[in-house]
């Protein structure tokens, strides 16, 4: 990691990684924890492969789903690593993403409460890092992070929400 390019955020999961892969491979449990709460989240494609799509809609406040993130898997290792960049959009077209251009790496671990969840979001220069930081990239991850969390570590071991209901 460059602390003048990166941004970064760690966690302990108390849930089995198969779990919290579940909750990023299954796109009705992805949309549950996504965005930060209360915003909806909207999958409209999640193919979690090397060049696959990632795209997704976003709704505030109950209303119209408007684009959120439109972006292309560079690196999947099932269960262990995944890595995205909304640089180049879903179509494999290059884009121009608002408010920047990022690339995010997120590997689970194995610890002994659970897993070890690391999130690096890299950036092109220290100005689109500054910039990512000072909207509020600790609190928007952050909160998403948490809400991963409580939705895996509601589930039981098939993946499957223990309460049955919304963890947020």
């Amino acid at each position: 990691m460059n602390p003048d390019l990166d941004l970064a955020l760690a966690r302990v999961i108390r849930a089995p990684r198969a779990t919290v892969w579940s909750a990023w491979a299954d796109p009705s449990r992805l949309e549950r924890w996504w965005v930060p709460a209360p915003s909806r989240c909207r999958v409209d494609r999640l193919d979690l492969r090397p060049g696959g799509a990632f795209v997704t809609r976003l709704s505030d406040g109950g209303g119209e789903f408007v684009p959120h993130l439109d972006a292309c898997f560079l690196a999947v290792d099932p269960g262990e690593r995944i890595v995205f960049t909304n640089a180049v959009d879903g179509t494999w077209r290059p884009a121009h993403p608002v408010p920047v251009a990022m690339t995010a790496t997120i590997t689970l671990g194995d610890h002994p409460e659970g897993t070890d969840y690391r999130l690096v979001v890299r950036h092109g220069d220290p100005e689109a890092r500054a910039l990512h930081e000072k909207l509020g990239f600790a609190d928007g991850w952050g909160t998403v992070v948490g809400q991963l969390a409580a939705l895996s570590e509601s589930a039981d071991p098939r993946g499957a929400s223990a309460e049955g209901g919304d963890p947020r």
